[in-house]
């Protein structure tokens, strides 16, 4: 308690200045559904613009971690990056590189746009602005966030995902001998709801939520962490270097924090299932793991590592300089 001129004490608060507010004071933007609806549509042309320069790798990347599968059945040595793209392109024609686009469209509808929106408002209660009327976010708070946006995004857009990956890979298994088993989106729905019934749709839900996860706080939650951090150490005002060396640092963590959920998940939603819908491979996601590195080797875990850097780091570039392109055009803060 403090006690004035005039003798009378008054309670005095036990929080100090520093500790953020609920709901957030003296934020740059405030919370509004247009601000929001806003930031959803802006992420889905991003996310798009950026998967049309960079979906050829995704395709690679997919058939990597699936053909080491296969080529621990077989016996044959797992083919490189390089190998695989060329095989691709011989073989299937260049449109094989954009097998499974349809389907990465409407998942980016869902996963990448809700992903970012729910970031932006879980962490809008963490947001205060200090002493030097500075907007600060902790690192836990912003990694939590994006932990918890990605789980949510992830888990409405799996079946999307299934339908991706299959696709991906059907060329793969023409090659191989095997009977057709996707030819649009809409059959591989079909095809999966018929062989597993709606749970099936959710197939690799594990893994590929917590790729999510990963990827979301590598992504997301760098970028805001690494535009805060470069703008405070370097003084740089919001602006194009600044939004450049952020979304590449972004790109560069989102690909090492991901990577063995990815594989995981690749091998999940790609291998086949028996009259019952039981998996033929593997049970679960664990059993994965431990016969993925009994079978191939801890290091098969981060297989296609460089492909997915390769596609997350100019992915993330360009979606995150496009975002914050649109919203300079539109007149709102940068993120």
């Amino acid at each position: 308690m403090d006690k004035d001129e005039r003798e009378y004490w008054h309670l005095r608060a036990i929080y100090n200045e520093d500790v953020p507010r609920f709901p957030p004071t003296n934020m740059v933007e405030p919370l509004t559904a247009r601000n929001l609806f806003q930031l959803y549509i802006n992420t889905f042309i991003a996310a798009n613009l950026a998967e049309s320069c960079v979906y050829p790798l995704d395709v690679a990347k997919t058939r990597m971690q699936v053909d080491g599968e296969e080529a621990r059945r077989s016996g044959s040595k797992m083919p490189t990056f390089r190998a695989t793209l060329s095989n691709m392109i011989k073989v299937e024609g260049f449109k094989s590189l954009y097998a499974g686009f349809s389907a990465m469209v409407t998942r980016n509808l869902i996963f990448n746009s809700l992903r970012v929106v729910l970031y932006d408002v879980f962490r809008r209660p963490f947001l205060h602005v200090n002493e030097r009327n500075e907007e600060v976010l902790r690192v836990p708070h912003s990694l939590g966030c994006g932990f918890t946006a990605g789980c949510i995004a992830q888990a409405l857009a799996n079946p999307f995902d299934i339908v991706k990956v299959r696709m991906q890979t059907e060329g793969r298994r023409r090659q191989l001998g095997y009977e057709a088993r996707v030819n649009n989106m809409v059959q591989a729905f079909t095809d999966i709801y018929r062989h597993g019934g709606l749970p099936s749709m959710w197939k690799g839900v594990g893994p590929s939520c917590l790729r999510a996860c990963l990827m979301t706080t590598g992504d997301v939650g760098s970028y805001d962490l690494s535009k805060r951090t470069f703008k405070r150490l370097l003084s740089l005002e919001d602006g194009l270097p600044l939004r450049f060396l952020s979304s590449m640092c972004a790109g560069l963590i989102a690909s090492v924090l991901s990577s063995p959920a990815d594989v995981i998940k690749s091998r999940m939603m790609n291998q086949p299932v028996d009259e019952s819908g039981r998996n033929l491979y593997y049970k679960n996601s664990l059993d994965c793991v431990r016969k993925l590195v009994r079978e191939e080797g801890a290091l098969t875990l981060y297989k296609g590592l460089m492909p997915t850097w390769f596609r997350l780091g100019p992915f993330s570039v360009l979606f995150w300089l496009s975002v914050e392109q649109l919203r300079q055009w539109e007149g709102q803060a940068g993120f």
